[in-house]
């Protein structure tokens, strides 16, 4: 199973033109973090997230 870290969370509702979770998510790569951005629907925010994958020995 697929387990997932929110390193950040930004309001939907952001400015014009402005794409602040994906300036953060680009900043965490940079650094070599494997960060991602997704849309939390239930409350309408972007979340910055970074995906753990689940490795033989924690599946045994």
């Amino acid at each position: 199973m697929n387990e997932r870290t929110v390193i950040e969370r930004f309001p939907a509702g952001g400015p014009r033109g402005s794409w602040p979770a994906e300036e953060f998510a680009h900043a965490r790569r940079a650094e070599g973090l494997p960060a991602e951005v997704v849309m939390d629907l239930a409350t309408d925010t972007f979340l910055v997230i970074v995906r753990e994958k689940a490795t033989a020995d924690a599946a045994a």
